[in-house]
């Protein structure tokens, strides 16, 4: 390693992560500068002195642009260096070939080839001064690269004729520059998500992340103002994200600026931060700061260049002003005003003004108990107006109003959520859950109870304890704070008690069990409230995240829904018994006694001679072709006769079914060493996931209660090749035989239920299950 490679390591291992980004630059400054001074030896170019009449020194220079300008070095960014010429590109050339072994060749060669031998990642560029401002005149990114110029060696006059020009073109089409980078933040939001509300946020492109800010300064450049009281604000929260993103490279090693849950704790650690929460608040408060900043710029920056055609408020106290809502009126006077606000803001698709949110921080008044007359009718209407009322929502709470409004808000504030289900933060996660569920109010008979219902369904996470059971002491009070009846609040309350239960039973028991139904129209009551629960559960998983909400879970939702009113209105269509499995095609194979398997789009059917086992070494072929299990059923029939049913994950290329029978025929006759060849692909499998941080416990619960004529075995564990195949095969080995299955994969963590007989009945005593259990870790360990 070379004296300059030892002296970064040493830096990059010791130093705190506030001083990193400028102490890493000026080290780096220093030996380019000497590396500069050499080369340009080596080339002829250092005979030209500088200050010479025409004022051009050597003609040639190393400029710093970019984040490298800014001397905002991380460990993983990159070295974004610029090698100016005055026009003469032969003060460039040099003697010698590349290949050598001495870099030889001209001084760009002989500048690069070194930056690379130290396994830094290099943005360079070789061009005249003329070629670079006109490059920077058409092309925005080589613009804001520029904007941030700094001189490192060579020609210094040189370099300052660059700054200059830049910087005249950057004001002298100011207008233009605006418009260009409003496109580029634009495009750049709808790619990279946002800071403040992802549980993964991408700490530079993000919205609210470190080249927003880029944005502002270089926006400011161009003539856009931001009040001198927001600058602190601004560095300080900059300067948080920065500190991050120097943690996070410094931990991973990698160039990745998405903070990944694996690497949270680490980080904060690092940190010096309390915990990951606590941290990940932090970064949320950062990214809130910035984009908030940003976003009022960016308004006031398109009120200057549209001619704004003034919507009329018919409210008392209210007006619109310059393409801006403005509150005329006092709020400390009038509580409610707030909420007239913020409707005609979300109606109208206009922001308030920013004097009028400083009055609200100032004199908003808390509401009382009970809201007064018209309140509630107006939270409502805010909720419904969907996803347009997130964002004036959010304003509200940068500044400390909506916990005016609603105080049991604020400990869910910038509250992460340790699930690889959700993609937002808690307060952020109850807003979408709103906007959902407001594109659904026509399904219901009670829109004001269901997007309320959305908005608390979560509330209790900020709270000690269970969520559920936090949200459900919540809901009451504020439901009657805000004038609901005590009938609407206790239907409020039993909304945020079963906000999960459709999708825990639906995802996790046997919807052909008759206590299955019983038991959701027995906690549901009524149809109407069924009825609202099913939507406020379709609003609440769409909210969280792709892997909440998908065709199977929709399906089977749909499925339980329909199923339990038709319990609850005396009609079930399916006898006591009924299996869907037993199909007429499936019922002929069974009497035909022989092996015979099927394969249709993403389900392969199994037929065979009921024996021990026969479930888990189908599961076994499918784990070991890399298929994944989303819902396996089995029956056997009293003639000795056994059917498995799997639905597969559907893979991104099509399944080789024909490949698939052949090798379950195998494992049925005992000819394929299952276990061997599993383990086999397992060890490639983890190798692959090596770098995953995150670890699930395994557990293993037992229900008696909820099954008709079983015993319900859940399984939760890490997610690895072969799980299922490894449980069924103790399940078997154990002596139970297992009725259906519902396989769930959450991320890294699988939670498979299995409907087991024993061999003595239904009821597994306790002594059977604590070997069942013992031989269940075992095998996962």
């Amino acid at each position: 390693m070379t004296l300059f490679g030892e002296r970064r390591a040493a830096l990059i291992r010791t130093a705190a992560a506030a001083e990193l980004p400028a102490a890493l630059s000026e080290l780096t400054d220093a030996w380019l500068a000497e590396r500069f001074d050499t080369e340009a030896a080596e080339c002829g170019l250092a005979g030209a002195p500088e200050g010479s009449a025409n004022g051009a020194g050597t003609g040639v220079s190393l400029v710093a642009v970019g984040g490298y300008g800014r001397s905002e070095l991380c460990p993983g960014s990159d070295i974004d260096l610029l090698l100016l010429h005055d026009g003469r590109e032969s003060l460039l050339e040099g003697g010698g070939a590349l290949g050598d072994g001495s870099h030889g060749g001209n001084l760009a060669d002989r500048l690069w080839y070194p930056i690379w031998d130290e396994k830094l990642k290099l943005g360079h560029a070789v061009r005249s001064l003329t070629g670079t401002l006109d490059l920077a005149a058409s092309d925005i990114d080589t613009a804001t690269a520029l904007v941030d110029a700094r001189h490192l060696a060579g020609d210094e006059a040189l370099t300052a004729r660059l700054i200059e020009g830049v910087e005249a073109d950057w004001r002298d089409n100011a207008s233009g520059r605006l418009d260009e980078l409003q496109r580029a933040v634009s495009r750049r939001h709808n790619q990279s998500g946002e800071v403040a509300f992802l549980l993964e946020p991408d700490l530079k492109t993000g919205r609210g992340g470190l080249r927003d800010a880029h944005a502002i300064r270089w926006a400011r450049l161009a003539g856009a103002e931001l009040p001198d009281a927001d600058t602190e604000r601004l560095a300080e929260a900059y300067q948080t994200l920065l500190r991050a993103r120097v943690e996070l490279h410094r931990t991973t090693g990698l160039r990745s600026d998405v903070l990944s849950a694996d690497d949270q704790d680490a980080v904060a650690q690092r940190l010096g931060a309390i915990d990951a929460d606590a941290f990940m608040a932090e970064i949320a408060q950062a990214g809130r700061i910035i984009a908030f900043l940003s976003d009022q710029l960016w308004s006031s920056v398109a009120r200057q260049q549209a001619e704004f055609a003034a919507p009329e408020v018919d409210i008392a106290g209210l007006s619109v002003r310059d393409g801006e809502l403005v509150i005329d009126g006092d709020p400390a006077a009038d509580v409610v005003l707030v909420l007239h606000a913020a409707v005609q803001s979300a109606r109208a698709g206009i922001p308030i003004s920013r004097a009028s949110l400083d009055k609200l921080a100032e004199r908003q008044a808390p509401f009382p108990d009970p809201w007064p007359h018209g309140a509630r009718a107006l939270f409502v209407e805010l909720l419904s107006c969907g996803h347009k009322a997130i964002g004036v929502i959010e304003t509200l709470d940068y500044f400390d109003v909506w916990t005016r409004v609603l105080p049991e808000w604020a400990p869910n504030r910038n509250r992460p959520q340790r699930s690889r289900y959700h993609r937002f933060t808690v307060d952020r996660h109850l807003l979408e859950a709103v906007s959902e569920a407001a594109r659904f109010t026509h399904r219901v008979a009670r829109p004001d109870l269901l997007v309320m219902g959305a908005l608390l369904h979560d509330i209790g996470k900020g709270y000690p304890g269970d969520h559920t059971q936090a949200g459900m002491r919540l809901a009451g009070p504020i439901a009657r704070r805000c004038g609901w009846s005590s009938e609407d609040a206790d239907t409020l309350v039993r909304l945020v008690q079963h906000h999960l239960l459709l999708t825990d039973v639906a995802t996790r028991r046997d919807l052909d069990d008759p206590l299955t139904v019983a038991t959701v129209a027995r906690a549901a009551q009524t149809p109407e409230f069924l009825e609202l629960l099913a939507v406020m559960t379709e609003a609440d998983c769409l909210a969280t995240g792709p892997m909440a909400w998908g065709e199977w879970t929709s399906n089977l939702v749909t499925a339980l829904v329909e199923m339990t009113t038709e319990h609850m209105s005396g009609a079930d269509q399916a006898p006591p018994g009924h299996r869907r499995l037993l199909t007429q095609k499936v019922v002929e194979l069974m009497a035909a006694g022989e092996v015979a398997l099927r394969a249709e789009d993403d389900v392969l059917t199994v037929v065979a001679p009921d024996e021990r086992g026969l479930f888990s070494r189908a599961a076994g072929v499918l784990a070991l072709r890399g298929l994944d299990v989303l819902q396996a059923d089995a029956y056997s029939s009293p003639a000795g006769m056994a059917v498995s049913s799997f639905r597969i994950v559907p893979p991104d290329t099509p399944v080789d079914w024909d490949r698939v029978t052949f090798d379950v025929r195998r494992s049925l006759r005992g000819h394929l060493a299952l276990e061997a060849r599993i383990a086999e692909r397992a060890r490639v499998y983890r190798r692959r996931r090596a770098l995953s941080a995150t670890r699930a416990a395994t557990s293993v619960t037992f229900d008696a209660e909820s099954a008709t004529g079983a015993t319900i075995v859940e399984v939760r564990t890490e997610d690895h090749i072969g799980v299922l195949y490894k449980v069924t095969r103790v399940l078997a080995e154990m002596g139970l035989d297992i009725r259906s299955a519902k396989i769930q994969t959450l991320a890294n963590e699988v939670v498979d239920s299995f409907y087991v007989v024993g061999p003595d009945g239904p009821v597994i005593d306790e002594a059977h299950q604590r070997e069942v259990e013992l031989a269940l870790r075992h095998a996962l360990a």
